[in-house]
């Protein structure tokens, strides 16, 4: 029940935050959103895409791409550049990440985040700065532990 409450909450607040701003939550965006927000995996265009497909079997990709193009513009969901994708997180407190060059999956990191780094280059540089994001790249503990030998095989 609890959950229920808290969900119809959330619709209910979006539904406000972007009524205010002359848009609707329809269906098909309200779908796209808790598709998001249900997963922590940093997901793509075409993995919503599919998720949403069975939720709402004649939803066209354009409709998804747009959808999250609109939803992130209008800040409920921020997007990752990732080489050639664009990935979407609904985790909307300031956060690192951590990319794994090797699988390619993006972790949310629960590092604290300096706000003070603003502040500091702005004050050096005279920039006016609005926000920040900091990434770190390397192997995953899943992918390094693939890669290290077995110590049954001899070496060499």
């Amino acid at each position: 029940m609890r959950q229920a409450n808290k969900t119809r909450s959330e619709a209910r607040e979006l539904l406000l935050g972007l009524r205010s701003r002359g848009k609707r939550l329809t269906d098909q965006r309200r779908v796209i959103l808790e598709v998001v927000r249900s997963t922590d995996a940093h997901p793509t265009a075409g993995w919503v895409y599919r998720e949403v497909k069975k939720r709402v079997p004649r939803i066209s990709l354009g409709t998804v791409y747009r959808n999250l193009k609109l939803l992130s513009g209008e800040g409920l969901l921020s997007e990752i550049q990732t080489g050639y994708f664009t990935r979407y997180d609904a985790k909307l407190e300031s956060h690192h990440h951590f990319t794994c060059l090797v699988c390619g999956r993006i972790f949310d990191l629960d590092e604290p985040v300096d706000q003070r780094q603003e502040a500091r280059l702005s004050s050096r540089t005279g920039f006016e700065v609005s926000s920040h994001r900091i990434e770190f790249f390397g192997r995953c503990a899943t992918c390094v532990g693939r890669r290290r030998p077995s110590r049954s095989q001899p070496r060499g």
